[in-house]
C-alpha cells in the first residue's frame, strides 16, 4: 500500500455489519477482486452504487469510495465503504447499519449482490 492511503473504518461489535478487514468470522466477507486501473474499477463501483434505489455515493476521496444505502420501508440508513488497493488488485469492503442491533443479513447480501455486479461488468 502506498503510505498515507487511508482504510476503512473497523466494524463494531453488534451483528449489523460486514468488513474484508474483520477477522470475526461473523463479520468477514471476501474483499473483490478488481482488473484494469484503480479509477476505472472507482467509476466502475460508482455506476454500480447509482444503479441501487435509495443509493448514493457520499464521498469520492484517493482510493476510498463512500455510500449510502436507505431501506424502502423504515427508511434506515446503512454505510458502506470501499478501498481500492491499487497493488493487490482488491476492493476492501465494509457496510454497517447506522442504527439498531441486527440488520437480519441485510448488510451481508447487499454486498455479495454487488460483488455479483462487479464480476459482471
Amino acid at each position: 500500500m502506498k503510505a498515507g492511503w487511508k482504510m476503512i473504518t473497523p466494524c463494531p461489535k453488534t451483528p449489523n455489519c460486514v468488513s474484508s478487514l474483520d477477522s470475526d468470522r461473523r463479520h468477514f466477507v471476501e474483499p473483490f477482486h478488481f482488473t484494469g486501473s484503480t479509477t476505472d474499477a472507482m467509476e466502475k463501483m460508482a455506476n454500480i452504487i447509482s444503479d441501487f434505489k435509495r443509493a448514493r455515493v457520499v464521498s469520492v476521496k484517493e482510493n476510498i469510495i463512500q455510500a449510502e444505502f436507505t431501506s424502502f420501508f423504515f427508511r434506515f440508513v446503512d454505510d458502506a465503504e470501499f478501498f481500492f488497493d491499487e497493488l493487490k488488485k482488491i476492493i476492501h469492503v465494509k457496510s454497517a447499519s447506522r442504527i439498531g442491533y441486527s440488520d437480519l443479513g441485510v448488510n451481508r447480501r447487499r454486498i455479495e449482490n454487488i460483488r455479483n455486479r462487479l464480476d459482471n461488468r
